[in-house]
């Protein structure tokens, strides 16, 4: 098997030197840039199987390059650092796209395990959508709302959503028991993994993030939040006569 590339994009020397000779080390090919420019265009072009994203980089910050990143439909799993005590750059990286992050400082065996996590997460989704009871040529189909899994691709009222990998994951999950309320805890577990480090509030960015995407011009399909507990997929009655 060959090495896992994985772009670093890290403007402060003796940080990058770090994470440059500990992923190396790990197993991982490794290729660093010190702004956000370079790292938007290694992106867009080089095939990476994950990129660690630096939010305060010269030229282009980090939240540039992810957004850049997820406009032009790169779903390479990106980790952003993002400064200690500063939730809002956690929660902003989130909703961008970004798949996990890390706060500094921190220390080389939780970088490794993160790293770790998210490729194991990806390299994982394809085996749990080939898992589905229901035929994959047709799809899952609640009323208005038809979900294709292997192709990750959603439409409702005949419309197409675009949807970010894990929102698509977390509403193919919430799909197969319309109307149940799943918890919190069900979710990051089924859809993040038993060993991701990140806390509940990635759940909920993603699901706020996925409603509005669904509840855009129409009501027949919806998520409530269940306060304190965590959410269902709602279904109209008249949508699915």
């Amino acid at each position: 098997m060959s090495e896992p590339k994985v772009l670093v994009v890290e403007d402060e020397p003796t940080l990058a030197r770090l994470l440059s000779y500990n992923l190396t080390q790990e197993g991982y090919k490794t290729t660093l840039v010190d702004n956000g420019r370079d790292g938007l265009q290694m992106g867009l072009n080089e095939p990476f199987e994950l990129i660690v994203l630096d939010i305060m980089l010269p030229g282009m910050n980090g939240f540039e390059v992810l957004q850049k990143l997820r406009q032009a439909k790169v779903t390479t799993p990106i980790i952003i650092l993002t400064a200690r005590n500063a939730e809002e750059e956690v929660v902003q990286g989130l909703k961008y796209g970004a798949d996990d992050y890390i706060t500094k400082p921190f220390g080389v065996a939780e970088l490794l395990a993160r790293v770790g996590a998210v490729l194991r997460r990806t390299s994982a989704d394809g085996m749990t959508l080939e898992a589905i009871d229901e035929p994959i040529n047709t799809g899952i189909k609640l009323g208005e709302l038809h979900i294709f899994p292997d192709k990750y691709e959603v439409t409702l009222m005949g419309e197409g959503i675009s949807l970010r990998p894990k929102e698509f994951e977390v509403l193919l999950h919430m799909a197969k028991r319309p109307g149940t309320v799943i918890t919190r805890d069900e979710l990051m577990n089924q859809v993040w993994g038993f060993d991701y480090i990140g806390g509940q509030r990635t759940v909920d960015v993603h699901v706020s993030s996925l409603r509005k995407k669904l509840e855009l011009n129409q009501q027949s399909v919806h998520i409530d939040a269940i306060r304190g507990v965590g959410y269902k997929l709602v279904v109209s009655k008249t949508s699915l006569q």
